[in-house]
C-alpha cells in the first residue's frame, strides 16, 4: 500500500512539473500578427502603422534606447527635400516641433535665441520642425508609442543569429533571443541597421561596394577621382571632398618609407578604379556638443591615447589646412550635431569592415575603438600644442553635453551605421533611380537626398602622399520613388519578411535613400503591406500593388 501510494505521488509529481514546464514555454513563446526587430525610426513607425490597423505587434529594442540614430546624435536631419516626407515620418517632426512650442523645454536658451541654420531649417508657418536635441527626440517617441494600444515594446534583446530563425516552407515562424524568449508572428520586419534578422533568415544580401560593372554605375566601386557634384537643395559641405592637403607625408618617420606607414593607412593602397570593394564607408559618433559652461562637459583625454593615431591630423594642420575638421550644425539649447568634415574628423576610416557580420561582443569591442578615437580626437583639437590655434581655442570652448546619454557623460551607445548589410531582392535600387534615368512603378515612399558615400579607406598616392577614397556627392534630379520590390526577399527565400532599412539597393543607391525620415517612411509602408498580407493570408510577394497604393495615400504617404 505505501509503495503504490509513493509511486502514484511520483507520477503527480513528474505530470505537475511537466505542465509547469508546459505552461512556461507557452508563456515564453508569445504569439503577435507583426514581429518587429529593431527599435530604430523605421520600426517605431511600422509599430505604430500596425497598431493603427488594429495589428498586434512586439517592438524588440536590442538595446536599452529606441530610436536609432534619431535619438542617437543625428538631430540635424537629412532629407534633401521635406516635400517627400509624409506620414508617421511627417508626424513625428511635426510632434517634435510642439514639443519645442512648450516653454518648459527650454533650459539653456530662449526659443527666440535660437536660430536653425542647418540644411532643414524650419521655416515660420511650417507644421514641423526637422532640428532637435537627442533627448527630445527619445521624449517625442516614448509618447508616440504610449498613445498606441497594441504595441508591446520589449528592451535589450538581442536575436540568436546563429539558430534563433525558425522557417517552414519559406516561412519565419518565430525568432528566438539570446536570452531565450520566443516571438512568434504572422509577418516579421527587419528594422535593424545591419539587417541581422535578413542574414539569419538566409536572404541574399551583399556588402561594401559593387563594381561599376555590375549594374553598368558609374559612381560605385572604388573610387579615387574628387567627386563632389553640388547636391540638390543642399550646402556643399567642403571644398576638397574631406580630402587632405598636399604633401602629407605617410609614414611614420617622414620621408622614409622603411620606417613604416602611420596607423590607419592601406597598405596595400587603392585597388583598382572602379572595381568592387569590401569596405564598408566609414563609420563615426554624431556628437551632440554644446559651449554653454554650466551644461559642458571638457573634452577629457582618454586613459589609452596614442599621439601616432593622429600624427596625420597634425601633419594636415602642418601642411597647410586651415579649416575646422567638423559640420558643427545648431540644435536647440545650445548644442549641436556635429559629423564629419575634412580629411581627418570623426569618421574612423577603414576601421569598420568586420562590423556587419561581427559578433554582438566584437561589434561592442569596434564601437568602444570608434568612441575611445574620437574622444583622442577631440582632446587633440582643443589641447595639442602642435594644433593650430585657432582651432584649439575654438573647440576647447565646446564638450559633451551633461543633460544628454547621461549613463555614458555624454557620450551615446548608437555608433552612426551608415551602412552595414544590403539585400538582394528581385529589384535593386541603383544610380538611375536616384538620377530619374529609371523609375520604380510600385513607390512606397520617396528618397530625395543626393547619392553621399563617405570614405571607405586612407592609402598611399603614386607620389608617396596620404589621402582618402570613397568620398561621393553625388546630386539627385529630386524626389524619387523606391519600389516595393526593393524591402521585401525574393519569394523563392522568405514569404513573410520586410526589410525597410537594409533594403535591396546597390552602395551608391543607398547612399542617398539611407536618411531616417526616408526609413520612417519605409517601415510604414511596409507595416501597411504586412497588415493587408495578415487579412488576406497571403505571402508579401502577393501583394497587389493597385490594392496597396491606396491605402498608402490613405495613411499619407507621399508616393510622387
Amino acid at each position: 500500500m505505501t509503495k503504490s501510494k509513493i509511486t502514484m505521488k511520483t507520477v503527480i509529481l513528474f505530470v505537475f512539473l511537466i505542465g509547469t514546464q508546459l505552461f512556461t514555454l507557452s508563456q515564453t513563446n508569445k504569439q503577435y500578427d507583426l514581429v518587429i526587430y529593431g527599435g530604430t525610426s523605421a520600426g517605431i513607425s511600422a509599430a505604430i502603422q500596425a497598431s493603427r490597423m488594429g495589428k498586434t505587434v512586439v517592438l524588440i529594442e536590442p538595446t536599452n534606447r529606441i530610436g536609432g540614430l534619431t535619438t542617437g546624435g543625428l538631430g540635424q536631419t537629412d532629407i534633401g527635400n521635406k516635400q517627400a516626407i509624409g506620414g508617421i515620418a511627417r508626424e513625428f517632426y511635426q510632434n517634435v516641433k510642439k514639443y519645442y512650442q512648450q516653454p518648459e523645454n527650454w533650459k539653456w536658451q530662449k526659443s527666440n535665441e535660437y536660430k536653425d541654420g542647418g540644411q532643414t531649417r524650419t521655416d515660420s508657418g511650417e507644421d514641423a520642425m526637422w532640428t532637435f536635441e537627442p533627448s527630445a527626440a527619445l521624449k517625442v517617441f516614448q509618447q508616440m508609442l504610449e498613445n498606441e494600444k497594441n504595441i508591446n515594446l520589449v528592451y535589450n534583446q538581442r536575436l540568436n543569429r546563429n539558430s534563433g530563425v525558425i522557417k517552414k516552407k519559406g516561412q519565419i515562424i518565430s525568432i528566438t533571443m539570446d536570452s531565450g524568449e520566443i516571438y512568434s508572428g504572422k509577418i516579421f520586419i527587419d528594422a535593424t541597421y545591419e539587417g541581422d534578422l535578413m542574414a539569419a533568415s538566409k536572404v541574399s544580401h551583399t556588402i561594401g561596394r559593387e563594381s561599376n560593372k555590375k549594374y553598368g554605375e558609374t559612381l560605385n566601386g572604388v573610387h579615387t577621382a574628387d567627386t563632389a557634384r553640388t547636391m540638390t537643395n543642399q550646402p556643399s559641405h567642403n571644398s576638397i571632398n574631406h580630402n587632405f592637403v598636399r604633401n602629407v607625408d605617410p609614414y611614420i618617420e617622414k620621408g622614409n618609407p622603411k620606417s613604416g606607414l602611420l596607423p590607419f593607412i592601406n597598405r596595400k593602397g587603392s585597388g583598382a578604379e572602379g572595381s568592387r570593394n569590401k569596405g564598408v564607408q566609414a563609420y563615426c559618433f554624431r556628437m551632440c556638443l554644446t559651449n554653454h559652461p554650466e551644461n559642458r562637459i571638457p573634452f577629457e583625454k582618454p586613459a589609452n591615447y596614442n599621439e601616432l593615431e593622429y600624427e596625420l591630423l597634425l601633419r594636415n594642420y602642418e601642411a597647410g589646412e586651415k579649416g575646422f575638421p567638423w559640420i558643427n550644425s545648431d540644435m536647440p539649447n545650445r548644442k549641436t550635431d556635429t559629423n564629419n568634415r575634412l580629411g581627418f574628423s570623426t569618421d574612423f576610416i577603414g576601421q569598420n569592415y568586420d562590423y556587419p557580420e561581427a559578433s554582438y561582443a566584437e561589434r561592442e569591442i569596434i564601437a568602444e575603438r570608434h568612441r575611445n578615437y574620437q574622444k583622442g580626437l577631440m582632446w587633440t583639437l582643443a589641447y595639442h600644442p602642435r594644433m593650430s590655434e585657432h582651432i584649439r581655442n575654438e573647440v576647447s570652448n565646446w564638450g559633451m553635453c551633461k543633460d544628454e546619454f547621461t549613463e555614458g557623460n555624454g557620450w551615446q551607445e548608437q555608433l552612426y551605421v551608415r551602412e552595414a548589410r544590403r539585400m538582394i531582392s528581385n529589384y535593386v535600387m541603383t544610380q538611375y533611380n536616384c538620377e530619374g534615368l529609371i523609375v520604380a512603378t510600385d513607390p512606397v515612399g520617396l528618397a530625395a537626398y543626393g547619392m553621399d558615400s563617405h570614405h571607405v579607406q586612407r592609402y598611399v598616392t603614386k607620389e608617396g602622399f596620404v589621402k582618402n577614397e570613397g568620398n561621393v556627392e553625388a546630386r539627385v534630379k529630386g524626389p524619387y520613388p523606391i519600389s516595393y520590390q526593393s524591402i521585401i526577399p525574393k519569394k523563392n527565400e522568405c514569404k513573410n519578411l520586410f526589410v525597410p532599412v537594409c533594403l535591396s539597393a546597390t552602395h551608391i543607391a543607398y547612399g542617398s535613400i539611407r536618411m531616417e525620415p526616408v526609413f520612417m517612411v519605409l517601415g510604414q509602408s511596409a507595416s501597411i503591406a504586412a497588415s493587408m498580407a495578415i487579412d488576406k493570408k497571403i505571402s508579401v510577394q502577393q501583394v497587389e500593388y493597385n490594392e496597396l497604393m491606396p491605402v498608402l495615400l490613405e495613411y499619407k504617404q507621399r508616393l510622387n
